[in-house]
């Protein structure tokens, strides 16, 4: 049995990480999950409450700021709040669309927004761009949380080793 925790937690990192690059997938929540499975594989001896909790943060830190990062990119250019809502919906929509549509959506939804809310196509490309470059981050702070969690498993097992 501990065979198999070990192998699903080993599973939902892999996943994981492939998720922190499409947003699709639930990344890191499903790192946290695997970190977790791999807890209660070693009945919590080598993965304690105390880096779960870190690792549960980290994992709380890059969800949001993944969700939050394109619409705050969009406010920073002064966008109207047509198209911050076009931003999130042009997000949602674009996941069906795979990674051209997750990268052009928020793009697309936040112009059309801006160009409704103000008639302006220079004040829609500005929004549009600062939608980008906060969709960019985004994913970075992300990229930088699972890294993290990574890093955490693998500086806990190493320490373990000599314990």
């Amino acid at each position: 049995m501990t065979t198999i925790l070990i192998l699903c937690g080993l599973i939902c990192l892999v996943i994981g990480l492939l998720g922190t690059i499409y947003p699709a997938i639930p990344g890191l929540g499903l790192m946290f999950g695997g970190a977790w499975l791999l807890a209660y594989a070693g009945d919590y001896q080598i993965i304690g409450t105390n880096t779960l909790i870190a690792l549960g943060v980290f994992a709380a830190i890059g969800t949001a700021t993944d969700y939050v990062a394109g619409m705050l990119g969009a406010k920073f250019t002064g966008a109207s709040k047509q198209a911050i809502w076009g931003s999130f919906i042009g997000g949602v929509v674009g996941a069906f669309f795979s990674i051209p549509g997750l990268l052009i959506g928020p793009i697309i939804g936040a112009a059309t927004g801006e160009i409704i809310a103000r008639k302006d196509v220079w004040s829609a490309g500005k929004v549009s761009i600062g939608t980008f470059i906060g969709f960019i981050l985004g994913v970075v702070a992300k990229v930088g949380c699972a890294a993290a969690i990574v890093i955490t498993l693998a500086a806990v097992w190493i320490v373990s080793l000599f314990n």
